[in-house]
């Protein structure tokens, strides 16, 4: 079996370079973007986004936090735009203290455009002081992810007020969903300081999660592994382009058990606008609601099968018309499975002996898609009966995947041991 060709980008042993399953190659595909965050300090102990020339291997550094601390503020988990020179990643709070550290609802978003680096962008405005502000949020966003035409990037997202109710009354309110921001739209913030900010960006939650579905129902506690469907939507029913996102929710099966289930919701172009008696901006009880038009849906019904669960980011093909994910097959081996955002019975995709060991990513234009097997990158076309085996098989498997726009590079972290024998998280590329 001939494998391709491998290609060590980066080679500095002394820091990782994580991709994080995001998507990290510049609109022209000459340029990777990558964190630098160490398996024990994580994301708050992280004070860099730089990129990487995919052909001299050139490292920028884009964003750096002079005097970052182990408990914050923090970056990491960056994404390029599809259309600008414009990179988004999560910053914690810049009050940040060893009593008061980086969490998942003490973050933002933040954009850097390269025409003027290190001049950070708040694009989600953020108010917890009742009465809340209609377009700010009030905790922390998470693996921003750009829309195909650049006007949204979507979230994930944790709430600063559910978590205080939750710590007050011991009960369960602190649930991640789902989010997102719409450009062009900035949102003025009163009594600014460290914990409220103003935002460039319109935000909104789009997605609705309670403490404790309904056994047997469409209810989730949770919303995430999400990401946009299609390059511009899905074609629905009517012809008409829908914008969405699709994620993994969790529901409770009959007997009470949690179970992930594949989601979608609509987004409409229009996040402004509030359902009739409920609150964009949310109240010191409730999560912000999701706006007008962002109808969720439940796309898969394994809970009460032998084998259920669904596994992975869900990804969708670059046309909308299918979205990926994990499940096991009748042989209980983990597997990849399709769906129609419409709707109908998932089809499977791969049928291996062992488990797929990583979620999908798709190529730009082809119906086709690679993930990690026997650790080893696998090719394979939507109707084809086998993958093709990318890579040798390795003690450590590669890791977050991603294609390049043009379809013609893949990306990719690997484990690799210094002259000490640690390990840091470096970049390949192979060529197809």
């Amino acid at each position: 079996m001939e494998f391709k060709k491998e290609i060590q980008l980066t080679r500095d042993l002394t820091y990782n370079h994580d991709l994080d399953n995001n998507d990290n190659f510049s609109p022209d595909d000459q340029w990777l973007v990558y964190d630098t965050r160490t398996e024990l300090g994580g994301i708050g102990g992280n004070g860099t986004i730089e990129k990487v020339h995919v052909v001299t291997g050139e490292k920028k550094v884009l964003y750096h936090i002079p005097e970052n601390k182990v408990y914050g503020p923090g970056v990491g988990a960056v994404s390029y735009s599809h259309t600008e020179n414009q990179v988004a990643f999560i910053h914690g709070l810049l009050n940040c203290s060893e009593t008061s550290p980086y969490q998942q609802w003490r973050r933002s978003g933040v954009i850097i455009d390269e025409n003027r680096p290190e001049v950070p962008i708040f694009m989600d405005a953020r108010d917890v002081e009742a009465p809340f502000t209609v377009g700010a949020l009030r905790g922390g966003t998470h693996r921003h992810e750009w829309s195909g035409d650049g006007k949204f990037i979507g979230f994930t997202y944790n709430d600063a007020i559910m978590k205080q109710l939750e710590d007050s009354t011991g009960s369960i309110h602190n649930l991640r969903t789902i989010g997102v921001s719409k450009r062009n739209s900035p949102v003025v913030v009163e009594n600014e300081n460290a914990e409220n900010f103003s935002g460039e960006w319109f935000s909104v939650l789009v997605v609705n999660v309670v403490p404790e579905p309904t056994p047997g129902s469409d209810e989730i506690s949770r919303a995430a592994r999400d990401s946009w469907v299609g390059h511009n939507g899905y074609l629905k029913k009517n012809g008409k382009r829908q914008r969405a996102r699709a994620f993994i929710g969790t529901v409770k099966n009959s007997t009470g058990e949690s179970v992930d289930e594949v989601f979608l919701v609509d987004i409409p172009e229009d996040i402004t606008q509030p359902n009739e008696n409920s609150f964009l901006e949310g109240t010191a009880t409730n999560l912000p609601a999701p706006p007008k038009g962002a109808n969720q849906r439940r796309l898969t019904f394994t809970s009460e099968s032998e084998r259920p669960g669904c596994e992975g980011i869900v990804r969708s093909s670059n046309d909308g018309s299918l979205l990926a994910f994990l499940a096991y097959d009748k042989n209980h081996v983990k597997q990849v499975y399709a769906i129609s955002p419409l709707g109908g019975e998932p089809q499977q995709l791969t049928f291996h002996k062992n488990d797929v060991l990583s979620g999908v990513r798709w190529h730009p234009n082809r119906q086709e898609i690679i993930y990690v097997q026997n650790n080893s990158i696998h090719r394979k076309k939507i109707d084809a009966q086998e993958s093709e085996v990318l890579t040798q098989p390795t003690n450590d498997a590669p890791t977050n995947l991603v294609w390049s726009h043009d379809g013609k590079t893949i990306a990719y972290n690997r484990m690799v041991k210094n002259a000490e024998g640690e390990k840091t998280k470096q970049i390949f590329l192979i060529n197809v």
